[in-house]
């Protein structure tokens, strides 16, 4: 080490180069292989919320608990794909459509950090035209 010219011929001869480089790459392994395992975990989540799934929010929740056991994430991952229709006595067609589109939106504002641009609501305009317009009583 005595006859070292640079910084990298000074710690390519040390003593502990090779652990340094060893310690390195088993890092680089555990938290690669940490991000690929949290990405797989949430594979049904996204698969759900890239097709507008009605349930989207319970595929999410299920991918990243049913790791557990290793079968409910597999549901999840076949109910992320499953076309479903929603038979909602509540609300008229086009209302479900607009709470599962508010839905998703809100899924992922939450849980990946993307905000979709606001869509004009018709019924939001329509309620703040009536209250401008309409007479004021005086009592």
């Amino acid at each position: 080490m005595e006859n070292a010219d640079s910084g990298w011929a000074a710690l390519h001869n040390s003593y502990y180069f090779w652990d340094v480089i060893t310690l390195l790459c088993g890092m680089t392994c555990v938290f690669g292989g940490l991000a690929a395992f949290a990405w797989i975990l949430g594979l049904p989540g996204r698969i759900a919320v890239a097709r507008n799934h009605p349930e989207a929010e319970a595929v999410y929740t299920m991918g990243w608990v049913g790791f557990l056991a290793i079968i409910p994430w597999i549901n999840a991952f076949i109910w992320a794909f499953k076309p479903t229709d929603v038979v909602d006595i509540r609300r008229f067609p086009d209302e479900e459509a607009e709470a599962i589109k508010r839905d998703i939106a809100r899924l992922k504002k939450t849980a990946y950090g993307k905000e979709d641009p606001p869509e004009p609501d018709d019924q939001a305009v329509t309620e703040n035209s009536e209250s401008k317009d309409a007479p004021r009583s005086e009592t």
